[in-house]
């Protein structure tokens, strides 16, 4: 129930019990009255009631959505900001130019930010949940340093056999992951020896763009079930595993070519679709481990983030960087039986991100 239903229903029965015991305050007559003029004029002056919230000054709104975005900064107190965009179209508008995009404020707020890059100073610390049982994985915002909370829910994938390859479907909404879904958001498809994956999004990247022409890339048997529902899927990047043929000593090697959203400066976080076309197209590729003569295994540092060795474990940095840098943009690691932490920043968005470390579940004996 929206915000402003709630508000409307709470007001309502209040107004009707008052109206109720007022009758019955006389002494005389305790029948609950059911007169239906009077039951309009209190719904009406609810009405007006609530009205009065979505006409208040524009000045006077935006000052108090302002401060609620500046005081609830984290999970779970950050949905009195979602409950803002909820009241009313006039609300949502100002809301919409209130809150900032992930890369300028580091918050994530609505589904629109999980396709937003994250932010530049620092990574966004994830947590995902693997449930071996069901072939389904789940991505929490960590909102403590603790790797037993789950956190804020953001997005879950489930892995399907299509075949001779297979599938990662991503979706909003953890109890219904499938491409018919309202929730899908994108999905993830590898080939038959599982070291090349391609990452498709639901919604088209750019206007013009058009969707994959493959018949697994389709959504739906048909051609087209709405105008507002993308019948196909649109890629927007690739991960490859490198082929050990020698199977010499080492970890995975990988790369991946993405495009990547445009991250929209300091602007509002507008909830609609990325803006790919915008963005710009970055190859990322794994940190190189170091040999350890003592401990006789191949080390990266995790800042105590990852605690189990795993051959999952990587670390992912931009290629030919311009600036020189060697800054970790995507790292991965275990840290349970089914637990792993997944930390991201600029220019992933959490979407990219998490299709990414999906690739890495599963045997590649190409590869190791």
């Amino acid at each position: 129930m929206s915000l402003r239903k709630s508000f409307l229903s709470r007001k309502f029965s209040k107004s009707f019990r008052e109206f109720n015991g007022s009758q019955a305050g006389g002494g005389g007559d305790r029948r609950v009255v059911h007169d239906s003029a009077e039951l309009d004029r209190v719904s009406d002056s609810v009405e007006s009631t609530a009205s009065s919230w979505s006409t208040l000054l524009p000045e006077l709104l935006g000052e108090i959505i302002q401060r609620v975005e500046d005081s609830e900064d984290k999970w779970p107190h950050r949905q009195n900001v979602v409950a803002c965009a909820c009241v009313c179209k006039r609300w949502r508008d100002i809301t919409k130019e209130i809150v900032r995009t992930p890369s300028a404020n580091g918050r994530i707020t609505f589904p629109s930010c999980l396709k937003q890059p994250g932010p530049s100073d620092f990574p966004h610390q994830c947590l995902i949940k693997r449930n071996k049982k069901t072939s389904t994985f789940y991505l929490y915002l960590a909102l403590t340093p603790s790797f037993t909370d789950k956190g804020k829910f953001l997005l879950a994938a489930r892995r399907y056999r299509r075949g001779s390859h297979t599938e990662y479907i991503i979706s909003l909404d953890a109890e219904d992951i499938s491409q018919g879904s309202n929730a899908y958001v994108g999905k993830l498809s590898s080939d038959f020896l599982g070291t090349n994956f391609t990452i498709y999004d639901s919604q088209p990247p750019h206007s013009g763009a058009k969707p994959a022409s493959r018949r697994s890339s389709r959504r739906f048997a048909s051609k087209q079930i709405s105008p507002q529902v993308p019948a196909g899927n649109f890629e927007v990047g690739q991960v490859s595993y490198r082929f050990n043929l020698l199977k010499s000593r080492g970890p995975r090697r990988m790369i991946c070519p993405l495009n990547c959203p445009a991250s929209g400066g300091s602007g509002n976080s507008e909830m609609k679709k990325p803006d790919y076309g915008s963005g710009h197209n970055t190859v990322l590729r794994n940190k190189a481990p170091r040999w350890h003569d003592q401990l006789q295994c191949w080390c990266l540092n995790f800042h105590g983030r990852v605690t189990v060795a795993s051959v999952k474990n990587f670390q992912l940095v931009v290629a030919l960087d311009p600036k020189g840098d060697d800054e970790t943009v995507l790292q991965f690691g275990k840290v349970g039986d089914d637990t792993f932490t997944m930390d991201f920043r600029h220019p992933l968005s959490a979407f990219q991100a998490f299709a990414i470390c999906l690739t890495s579940f599963g045997t590649k004996l190409a590869c190791e």
